[in-house]
């Protein structure tokens, strides 16, 4: 797993956190200094914070299990979008909708919905109907492929939630705390990490800064998913290799021929 070095995470300016008096007093521990207002965050401990988290990320993606990403601010959205789609994990970039996993049901029923109307438009029924009809439906398909299209593919509740923007995403953790949903989330110096898990402390508005830190844990996912793949082909090919051996058929075991008893002719003494 590619390390993030301190030189990279400078280049990036994930160092740079908010104004001073914005600042929020539990990120105290995650603060180098402060320089002409702004304070900056100590990268040494970004540096193994966000190796701890990839670490419990990859072996997450080696389970099979989801993690759900969230990231509605302008600047993360494209960055999350392009990232993650290619590992095919669950995101969320456009608003969050309340209840999303505390409601998880009525959230799989939507889905449904738009899963059933493009069936529609497969097998032609949609064709039978009349255009009002045929327009309702395309609205309601858009709208719910809008709030719903990312995590369409996410049929159980997520194994963790990655969150970019603390205080942008505030109803996501806060229906992960109460899910017992574990929570891995860049922080900025204005949020408070108490309700993280797994906090990286990083600059969270610059493109840059994000990009390096998604990035980082994109690769520590597919690593995870690679192993995962490995693992599998290698069961796979010992499953078969087995069968193989036990459909030889077995060598049929001569049995010894008893040996003819010797008779022994009575010998007669003379007398």
């Amino acid at each position: 797993m590619a390390r993030a070095t301190f030189e990279e995470l400078l280049e990036a300016g994930v160092h740079f956190g908010h104004l001073k008096r914005k600042w929020n007093p539990y990120m105290a521990p995650y603060i180098f200094s402060e320089k002409r207002g702004i304070h900056i965050i100590d990268l040494n401990k970004t540096v193994a914070q966000l190796d701890q988290a990839c670490a419990a990320l990859k072996q997450i993606a080696k389970s099979g299990k989801k993690i759900l990403f969230v990231a509605t601010k302008k600047q993360a959205k494209d960055i999350v979008e392009t990232r993650i789609k290619p590992t095919r994990m669950p995101f969320v970039t456009e608003r969050w909708s309340g209840g999303m996993l505390t409601n998880f049901g009525t959230v799989r029923k939507a889905i449904r919905k738009m899963t059933s109307i493009d069936k529609m438009g497969e097998d032609g029924t949609l064709k039978t109907l009349s255009k009002r009809e045929r327009l309702q439906l395309s609205r309601t398909r858009a709208k719910l492929e809008k709030n719903y299209g990312t995590i369409a593919d996410m049929t159980r509740m997520p194994a963790a939630v990655f969150v970019v923007d603390v205080l942008k995403e505030t109803i996501a953790v806060r229906e992960a705390n109460k899910l017992n949903i574990p929570t891995f989330a860049m922080v900025d110096t204005n949020s408070d990490p108490r309700n993280i898990d797994f906090v990286i402390p990083a600059n969270d508005d610059a493109t840059k800064s994000i990009a390096i830190i998604i990035d980082k844990v994109v690769d520590a996912i597919n690593e995870g998913l690679e192993e995962r793949k490995a693992t599998k082909e290698k069961t796979k090919v010992a499953k078969e290799a087995k069968e193989a051996k036990a459909e030889e058929p077995k060598a049929e075991v001569k049995s010894e021929e008893p040996k003819a008893e010797v008779k022994t002719e009575e010998v007669k003494e003379e007398k």
